[in-house]
């Protein structure tokens, strides 16, 4: 049976990988994601299907249910989200803030609102399960200097995954979090920080950060996996960081 996914954040990083990742593993799959151009490419590339929205916008959601509900859905991978500086708390931006939050955590309650009924219909047509996965950080789970409007987001968007679950027990609708640590991708630090030196340094003398194919296997793999296997949650780092807080720089050897 041909599987179908949204895959939200589709047009770079993790959620172009995954994107990638699925249609090399059977599903047929809608990359979501605002720049109508990168997901032409994409689909292009991979022949997958391509929607553009801004997930923070609830008529451009609405549209997107419109679109999904012409054929059957299986999956929901929300990928999309990300940091917008690294303001203290002190003399955070409360724009940017809650621009995080919408981006974050009222992303995926839009998403679930809109796409669950979709999702539970399929699993009770095909008598098959369905899944939600979200992608939300490391930053979900241990706050840092510089870092409470991202931590806090990311938080909100765990906790609604947790809930989630909870609330849907009893259904067959997996809910899956992915949780990265470092992850070297080609926007995320640069978006963040606004200055292609400073994000270099983010990753500088990390022997292998993460990559989007990375986490976008590790997806793969989740969705793939059979129906009545849950991950609730996977935490991915890179062998060079050992925590949140400490990463080694220079390359990994074992001791004497």
């Amino acid at each position: 049976m041909t599987r179908r996914a949204v895959v939200t954040g589709a047009s770079s990083g993790i959620g172009r990988a995954t994107v990638h990742a699925l249609r090399e593993t059977g599903w047929e799959v809608i990359g979501v994601a605002r720049r109508a151009d990168r997901l032409e490419e994409l689909a292009q590339e991979t022949g997958a299907d391509a929607f553009a929205a801004d997930l923070t916008r609830q008529e451009d959601v609405a549209a997107l249910a419109a679109y999904t509900s012409e054929a059957p859905l299986h999956a929901l991978v929300h990928v999309a989200g990300g940091a917008l500086g690294s303001d203290r708390v002190e003399d955070g931006d409360p724009d940017g803030w809650l621009r995080m939050y919408e981006m974050n955590t009222v992303s995926a309650q839009r998403l679930v609102r809109a796409l669950l009924p979709q999702l539970r219909a399929t699993s009770a047509r095909e008598k098959t399960h369905a899944d939600t996965l979200f992608v939300t950080s490391t930053a979900a789970q241990v706050a840092y200097p510089g870092g409470a409007g991202y931590n806090a987001a990311k938080a909100g968007e765990a906790m609604l995954v947790h809930a989630l679950r909870q609330e849907l027990v009893g259904e067959p609708i997996r809910v899956i979090e992915i949780a990265p640590g470092m992850v070297r991708t080609e926007e995320f630090s640069l978006t963040r920080l606004g200055d292609r030196a400073a994000a270099d340094a983010v990753y500088e003398g990390v022997d292998h950060p993460l990559t989007a194919g990375d986490i976008a296997d590790v997806i793969a793999y989740s969705v793939n996996a059979p129906g009545h296997v849950n991950l609730d949650l996977v935490t991915v780092r890179p062998v060079a960081q050992a925590a949140q807080h400490l990463v080694h720089r220079g390359s990994l050897a074992a001791r004497d």
